[in-house]
């Protein structure tokens, strides 16, 4: 029987499965690789006892009784294995010394005739331990080139057993039962790397594998690990060779091991070579196999280490001529190319079958990663064919509409397809081809994302010059990253800026490019969005003078979330266009949207009515031409009036920005009216930006950046609050205007059917309880009379508060309307002009706290409006000189600046006069804890105003209000504290008022902020009371005294330390007074002279530091509390 070097996969997937019945139809000779196995499972006694394990004994011995070879192995298993065990393991110590020749042995003592010969003559105990000896010998061997040479020296060993064929099949024998017997010196993963090293190794792995099935992983596994990550040097071929015979006898884990190899990254030559005997050379491109995949996986996968190893494979495969990888990068070349010829041949006439499509896309994608990710290099007849697929023509499919991008995307990517004439001209008369049939094939494939876009898109960056963002768009559409050489492009640009596209047809036909229909960021590609933005950034829309607003205010109408990414940046740029001219031709701008183009996209959303001529309840000039009838609006969306709202506050911005620049060229551009920008909703879009985050994630922060800088009042920090604590209920009850009306009529005889009314509105979303705004404030007053119960007028401000997040200007004129009154002709913009005079309302206002917080946050806004209307009138309008160039005015910045300072001021001084107590107050039941809780608004609305600017604390304590109100404020205010660091500057007044004002506040200070700070002040007060009591005159230290002294006893119960200076002054201040009142006195009787000096009031000065010497000493010295 001549020697089979493969083991059949018929009988490797019998034996593995212990499948009797299929071994028994098998030959003699497919079953003689296995006999060892099969005879050690027909001899020796097994575990299981059962009557099918008996059975299939039998039938093994059925199998092997005809077989004469199953003798000698027969005679290998009566071997004495415990003694050859105790030689093995002393062979093995031998071996481990260094400077062993193979004659030193233990398991055999000479070999007088040669190795072949003693094998001959020798019986099976002996053949054994030759053989053994032989392979011991070969894995010292091994072991010292390994430790002694480098990587790149292999041992081969030459062996006159394993050279001649007609050993193996007994050597095998020998092999797999000295494995079997001796499993604690022996392993099969150490064989197989040894048996790699003599001639037939590759053979004996697999017939020893074939015996011990449940190896093969191991086995597998432990050759990959231990090849080369490159399979460089002519060893490799028999390692792979090994793992290819292998996997040919279990062709079921080919695969597996492939995917170890790309795992390890080692061997990428054998993971080609398992590829293709996986793919076989007699499928067809159509049917079922993985090459393309497995090779596309690998370059464009994400792991970047599995990439670099296999292109630095295709790189030196063609470097190395007749190597491993040379010879698998060859083959995998052919493969390809064959694929290549079958999908040309099927396509007739250069018209691609749309079952070919799918496949054509693919290996366009792998020849381009060949190409940029391992810089292989093409064969001409590689070019002819890939250029000959390439200007394929698909059907108008998505699969159709994908092969041209890519196709389009290759030709950039890949210069050398068109480096001969008759491969270029093919390519130009494709793209034009490509021209001439996009609009066909956008309306036939159902794909809104065409290769038009993509083509319109690269004829703009070549015009530009952005050859970079040619390599981006190329990189995104091929779905990988590859170098391309801006310098390779010189030709492509030529063709399409000269042959293909002028920047005039680019621009022609951009404008005439049908918008998006419900553009969303789910859309993948390339879109006409993206062509428009490109120009646009270009200027060459102004350029060539094409009306490009037309085509963007019709994609913003038809945009829908979530957000698509390019929106917000194609307003930016056009708002840019707008505004800032060419530098090289001031004349060069782009025409802005008009009020009515704006007013027809809110009239055609929720905020319709507001915007109707008919049914708006404001004065508005509506023109609404019939220009846009046709235009498509997304009603179901508020997309497009998020956008307009982002174009008109980003144009705003850029306006005032530029606005020197522009008063100094002379140039006129459109501004927005005051109140146009006050009818839209502004607040309401913002939250539903704000809410819905996933879909405008991109818009929702510059639009909070702009409306802070712009428009501060809409963004007040006291509204988002109150906003994140709303609550809805969707299966709210149905409410009518009518039943709004009822309810509040009813308010004086039925207040519960107006509580319940209004709990209703609260369940209520914003947008839906607004049309009842107008009806609502109307009962302003009526909310303030004193039979209304507490907890009504509290639901009142939670509506107002829910309703002060749709339109809240607009709400705010009414409230001011309706509390204020005889204020018919008042707009918005009145009151951002006036912004005090909501504090001409009625005065039940002033003890109705929550009607009294409405107010409050209207006036905030207010205050906040005309500050910002301030400064923007200044930026927007500045001095030019004689020459027309800008000059700085700070006279105009000053001014400015007095009159905002001069307005909060002014609400603060107003504020704090609603806090004093009245006559009413202290007769009516209950009105002290009124006047409390206003206290306690007014002073929250201080503390945020003093940290917001110190200076107008300043401001308002230079000022003066009155001092029984300086106990509220120190202890209400938190930021008083702030007073400190200008109350020496505010003591040091000529002024005797402002002195007491200071010295009072000082006191409050101390008994509030006992601090070191507070200290040294009152001691700078003390020696100020010294000094101006020599030094005033009678009647003015009557003045300054009288209301400083309980200020003393303040001051002294704050800092204890200070009671005897404060009591000298006290003693000092009673001798002036005693004195001066004598003198009076005598005058008066006896020389009848006009002192000018009143003895009573003297007396009643002096009597009074008497009285401030006994609180002293009670509060301070006699004092038992030390701790409250």
């Amino acid at each position: 029987m001549t020697f089979k070097k493969t083991v059949s996969p018929k009988v490797f997937h019998a034996i593995q499965n212990v499948d009797i019945e299929e071994l028994s139809k098998c030959t003699e000779q497919e079953i003689r690789p296995i006999l060892p196995c099969l005879v050690r499972m027909s001899l020796i006694s097994p575990l299981d006892t059962s009557k099918k394990c008996s059975g299939q004994k039998i039938d093994i011995l059925t199998i092997i009784s005809g077989i004469e070879y199953v003798n000698s192995i027969v005679a290998l298993l009566s071997i004495d294995f415990h003694a050859l065990e105790s030689d093995v393991r002393k062979e093995q110590q031998l071996r481990q010394k260094s400077s062993t020749t193979q004659n030193d042995s233990v398991l055999i003592s000479n070999l007088p005739n040669g190795l072949a010969l003693e094998y001959e003559r020798s019986d099976m105990t002996r053949r054994l331990r030759l053989v053994l000896s032989e392979l011991l010998f070969i894995q010292s061997q091994i072991q010292d080139v390994g430790e002694n040479h480098s990587e790149q020296e292999f041992y081969m060993k030459s062996s006159e057993l394993f050279d001649n064929d007609i050993y193996i099949e007994e050597i095998s024998d020998v092999i797999c039962i000295a494995l079997a017997e001796l499993p604690m010196l022996l392993n099969v993963q150490t064989m197989a790397e040894t048996l790699l090293h003599v001639h037939n190794g590759p053979a004996v792995i697999c017939r020893v594998v074939a015996n011990f099935p449940d190896s093969f992983r191991e086995v597998c596994t432990n050759l990959i690990l231990k090849g080369e990550k490159q399979e460089e040097h002519p060893h490799s071929a028999m390692r792979l060779n090994a793992i290819s015979m292998l996997c040919k006898m279990n062709p079921s884990q080919a695969l597996a091991v492939r995917s170890k190899c790309v795992e390890l990254c080692r061997m990428p030559a054998l993971a080609i070579t398992l590829s293709l005997d996986n793919a076989g050379r007699n499928s067809t491109v159509d049917q079922d196999n993985d090459m393309v995949a497995f090779v596309s996986g690998l370059l464009l996968g994400n792991d970047q280490a599995i990439r670099n190893w296999f292109a630095l494979f295709i790189r030196t495969g063609q470097k190395r001529k007749g190597e491993v990888s040379s010879t698998a990068l060859q083959q995998l070349r052919e493969d390809l190319l064959w694929r290549l010829q079958n999908i040309i041949q099927a396509c007739p006439d250069g018209q691609l079958l749309d079952s070919y499509v799918v496949q054509a896309s693919a290996l366009l994608r792998l020849y381009c990663a060949l190409r940029g990710i391992a810089a292989i290099k093409f064969q001409d007849e590689e070019v002819n064919l890939i250029v000959q697929l390439l200007t394929s023509h698909p059907s108008p499919t998505p699969a159709g509409v994908r092969f041209a991008s890519l196709g389009l995307c290759m030709l950039i990517a890949c210069p050398s397809l068109v480096s001969q004439p008759e491969h270029e001209k093919r390519s130009i008369d494709w793209v034009q081809w490509l021209v001439r049939e996009e609009a066909y094939f956008e309306s036939t494939s159902g794909v809104s994302a065409s290769f038009g876009e993509m083509l319109l898109l690269m004829a703009i960056h070549f015009h530009s010059n952005q050859l970079s963002a040619i390599c981006d768009l190329v990189c995104a559409t091929l779905g990988m990253k590859i170098p391309i050489r801006h310098n390779n492009m010189t030709r492509m640009k030529q063709v399409f800026t000269q042959e293909i596209f002028t920047e005039q047809v680019v621009t022609s036909h951009a404008v005439k490019v049908p918008v998006t229909p419900n553009l969303n960021a789910n859309m993948a590609g390339f879109l006409p969005v993206h062509c428009i933005h490109q120009l646009l950034k270009s200027r060459a829309f102004a350029k060539h003078n094409v009306n490009i607003k037309s085509w963007i205010y019709r994609q913003i109408c038809a945009s829908t979330s979530p957000l698509h990414p390019v929106l917000p940046l194609l307003v930016e740029v056009y708002v840019s266009s707008v505004i800032l001219s060419n530098s090289r031709n001031s004349e060069i701008t782009n025409k802005p949207l008009s009020e009515n183009e704006i007013r027809r996209v809110f009239q055609s959303s929720i905020f319709g009515q507001y915007f109707d001529p008919k049914r708006s309840i404001f004065n508005l000039e509506f023109d609404i031409s019939s220009d846009y009838e046709s235009v498509f609006i997304n009603e179901t969306s508020l997309t497009p009036q998020l956008l307009l709202l982002y174009y008109l506050l980003l144009y705003e911005d850029c306006r005032l920005t530029n606005a020197q620049s522009l008063t100094a060229s002379g140039r006129k551009i459109k501004i927005y009216s005051t109140e146009f920008m006050s009818e839209l909703p502004i607040k309401y879009l913002l939250h539903h930006a704000q809410k819905d985050q996933s879909s405008y994630s991109g818009l929702f922060g510059p639009l909070l950046k702009l409306l802070a800088t712009h428009f501060p009042h809409l963004t007040l920090v006291e509204d988002w609050l109150d906003d994140m604590s709303f609550k809805t209920d969707r299966k709210s009850t149905y409410v009518s205007e009518i039943s709004v009306l009822e309810a509040f009529n009813s308010l004086d005889t039925n207040p519960s059917k107006c509580a319940k009314m209004m709990q209703v509105l609260l369940k209520k979303e914003a947008i839906d309880i607004w049309p009842f705004a107008e009806v609502f404030t109307q009962f302003a007053k009526k909310v303030l009379d004193k039979n209304v119960p507490r907890y009504l007028q509290d639901l009142y401000k939670d509506v107002w508060l829910r309703l002060n997040t749709v339109l809240p200007r607009r709400l705010w004129v009414l409230t001011v309307k309706n509390v204020v009154g005889d204020l018919y002709g008042l707009t918005r913009s009145d009151v951002a002009d006036d912004p005090l005079q909501i504090m001409r309302c009625d005065e039940r206002v002033f003890r109705c706290a929550p009607i009294y917080a409405v107010v409050l946050r209207v006036l905030r806004a207010s205050l906040a409006s005309s500050r910002s209307q301030l400064f923007q009138h200044l930026q927007s309008n500045p001095k030019l000189d004689q020459n027309g160039q800008v000059v700085s005015d700070t006279e105009r910045e000053e001014m400015c600046r007095a009159l905002v300072a001069a307005q909060d001021s002014a609400a603060v001084q107003m504020l704090l006069e609603t806090c004093l107590e009245t006559q009413e107050d202290r007769e009516t039941p209950g009105q002290l804890l009124a006047l409390q809780e206003v206290r306690s608004l007014v002073c929250c609305y201080l503390h945020q105003v003093f940290i917001a600017d110190t200076t107008l604390a300043k401001l308002v304590h230079f000022q003066g209000y009155p001092s029984e109100l300086l106990e509220v404020t120190v202890k209400g205010v938190p930021s008083m504290h702030i007073c400190l660091d200008f109350l020496l500057e505010l003591m040091q007044q000529p002024s005797i008022s402002k002195q007491i004002f200071a010295i009072q506040l000082l006191s409050h200070l101390s008994i509030q902020y006992a601090l070191p700070k507070s200290l040294n002040l009152c001691v700078t007060a003390l020696n100020l009371l010294y000094a101006l009591l020599g030094a005033l005159s009678s009647a003015q230290r009557i003045k300054l005294f009288n209301p400083v002294l309980p200020a003393l006893v303040r001051i002294s119960e704050a800092f204890p330390p200070l009671v005897e200076d404060i009591v000298q002054l006290l003693i000092q201040l009673s001798r002036v007074c005693k004195s001066q009142a004598s003198i009076a006195s005598y005058f008066d009787d006896h020389l009848s002279w006009e002192s000018g000096v009143s003895v009573q009031e003297t007396e009643e000065l002096c009597e009074l530091a008497e009285a401030t010497f006994t609180n002293i000493i009670s509060k301070t010295v006699l004092k038992t509390d030390i701790y409250n």
